[in-house]
């Protein structure tokens, strides 16, 4: 379902961000955005001079290798287009982020080490959405390899230990009560009863 009809109005500026998850051969994963934003005018910047419509203001690549248990092995940071000739020297430093491990705090993290000037806040700001690209590129390979560690487990006559699923609470779907958390992990009824 589309939103509402807009009132009349005119375009000023357009973000588009792609946001692309990869396997790679050597068994790591990319995770990999880029942000471009141009205006519908033309206007003047102070080291670039004019800037037509529909020329990038900002042009930026982000990848992040991760494992499969999203601790970060390597990030690279590169500017085509940038306001000022100063910022691509921001780029270096999100190699900071190699032995961060996306999960809780992880925002906090990125602050820590790429914040305010160590850092580029267009690049910073599309780390969050990398880490929930990250979270469904791999969804599919660790849900795999949980269900058949469990099922190896029953196999063997043990009961698969049931913890906290990291995902419970994160939004409306997976409340603890709701009708699609308690069909994914129907012993939730029981803990919930002894609470």
């Amino acid at each position: 379902m589309p939103l509402s009809s807009p009132e009349p109005r005119e375009l000023l500026h357009l973000r588009d961000i792609q946001l692309r998850g990869y396997h790679r051969a050597d068994g790591l994963f990319d995770i990999e955005a880029h942000l471009v934003d141009t205006k519908s005018y033309p206007f003047e910047n102070d080291d670039r001079g004019a800037i037509e419509p529909g020329d990038p203001l900002h042009g930026m690549w982000l990848r992040l290798t991760v494992r499969e248990d999203l601790e970060i092995v390597a990030c690279e940071a590169a500017s085509d287009h940038t306001p000022y000739s100063i910022c691509p020297q921001a780029a270096p430093n999100f190699g900071r982020l190699a032995g961060l491990r996306i999960g809780p705090g992880f925002n906090r993290a990125v602050n820590e080490r790429v914040g305010g000037v160590h850092g580029c806040t267009h690049l910073r700001e599309v780390l969050g959405q990398m880490a929930t690209v990250a979270y469904q590129t791999l969804y599919p390979i660790r849900a795999r390899k949980e269900r058949e560690e469990a099922a190896r487990i029953m196999a063997a006559g043990g009961v698969p230990e049931r913890k906290r699923p990291s995902m419970l609470g994160s939004c409306l779907a997976y409340a603890p009560d709701s009708p699609v958390s308690l069909a994914r992990w129907p012993w939730l009824k029981e803990t919930a009863t002894t609470e």
